[in-house]
């Protein structure tokens, strides 16, 4: 049985074009183990729309997001960052779950 993973509907065309590589995640859902397969949904109405294998989860602080985490988001640094504000207020340590699509 896969587990499921929830994105924002705005995120699905970069994931099943290849360009969204990695999301960052708070700690309840920082369980996933690579080599996982997870199911994908949409978090907005539950829609499945591909499987994702993990790759690697890995501590981060906000502050050391980098340049290149934003490019694995397909988004600046400045919108990686006020994106994961609006998501998480208040919050400093996350995980970033880095995926390929199955």
């Amino acid at each position: 049985m896969n587990r499921e993973i929830t994105f924002f509907r705005r995120f699905e065309v970069d994931i099943l074009a290849d360009r969204k590589t990695i999301t960052i995640r708070d700690s309840s859902e920082s369980d996933f183990r690579p080599g996982e397969t997870l199911r994908v949904c949409r978090n907005e109405d539950g829609v499945f729309f591909c499987h994702i294998m993990v790759k690697s989860v890995t501590p981060i602080t906000l502050e050391a997001l980098s340049d290149r985490h934003a490019e694995q988001e397909n988004m600046s640094l400045d919108e990686l960052k006020k994106v994961i504000k609006e998501i998480h207020p208040g919050l400093e340590q996350f995980y970033v779950i880095e995926f390929t699509r199955c």
